[in-house]
């Protein structure tokens, strides 16, 4: 009991006086680690911009091959109705493209982790898709279903669907095997295992998967527009190459990497909502290892 009575009693200096101890430290919130991790990159941002108007406004380059900040202003602004339209096909294609990734991927994922013949059968052969260039296949998808939505959307599936199965697979086998045998001890059948332990196991490593997913699904949109389209992002890119528009080429660009962007927040939001123990985590790491 002395020796909890001495450790219970705060430091003294050689005075007898208690020394002053360190406030602790509050957890920063996750607005605040997510700020911290973002001013890295909005001053790199700031600084491209800054070179950029420096290029231009003295006139190192020519305006037809870098376009200054203020003419792709003008561009979107005076656009702004029409960049509207076609971004709007762009991001339809992407979602539906991308939600049916996610479903179809994570549906191969469940079933090559139960199953090895479906593994050693399915996996070889969607390394073998993934190698294949989009650009090559996507002409195909157009012959087959037109210059509609369809082959886009196509495009953009097997755009995201890689990274999904990949990080899906990952995760559901990084389960503790004495957590499944544990399980099945206490009578747990496949389908509560999978719901209760395997599936939430895994998601930390899906949505890692699902962010690459999101970025490429707008590639995917985009690249099926090159191939055949008269509406979306892609063909108002083409367009503008064509007439030596770099100012709208640029306008397009910036869109198409805000909507990537846009995605890749909403899913990080989404994994703060579904694995706060994870995300959490790594937010109060993150921000503490910055400060």
């Amino acid at each position: 009991m002395e020796l909890a009575s001495e450790v219970k009693k705060p430091p003294v200096d050689d005075a007898g006086k208690p020394t002053p101890t360190a406030p602790r430290l509050r957890k920063p919130s996750r607005a605040f680690g997510w700020l911290v991790e973002l001013w890295r990159p909005a001053v790199f941002v700031a600084i491209l911009f800054v070179a950029w108007w420096v290029v231009t406004a003295n006139g190192w380059v020519a305006p037809y091959i870098l376009p200054s900040p203020g003419d792709t202003w003008d561009a979107l602004a005076n656009n702004a109705v029409y960049l509207g339209g076609h971004t709007w096909v762009t991001t339809v294609e992407t979602v539906i493209g991308f939600a049916i990734a996610v479903v179809v991927g994570e549906l191969v994922a469940v079933m090559m982790i139960y199953s090895k013949t479906v593994e050693k059968t399915a996996y070889p052969l969607i390394l073998f898709a993934q190698v294949i260039p989009k650009i090559a296949v996507a002409p195909l998808f157009v012959v087959w279903l037109g210059f509609g939505m369809e082959p886009k959307i196509v495009v953009a599936v097997l755009m995201a669907f890689f990274p999904i199965v990949v990080s899906g697979m990952a995760g559901l086998k990084s389960v503790d095997p004495e957590i499944l045998e544990l399980t099945s001890t206490m009578g747990a059948s496949s389908i509560k295992t999978f719901l209760k332990v395997r599936l939430p196991a895994s998601l930390p490593q899906l949505f890692s998967g699902l962010k690459i997913a999101a970025t490429l699904a707008v590639t995917g949109a985009v690249v099926g527009e090159f191939v055949g389209a008269n509406e979306g992002l892609g063909y108002v890119i083409l367009q503008a190459n064509g007439n030596i528009d770099t100012a709208m080429l640029f306008a397009a660009l910036i869109i198409m990497s805000l909507m990537g962007v846009l995605l890749f927040a909403l899913i990080q939001i989404a994994e703060w909502f579904l694995i706060p123990w994870h995300s959490s985590r790594r937010i109060t790491g993150s921000a503490a290892t910055a400060a």
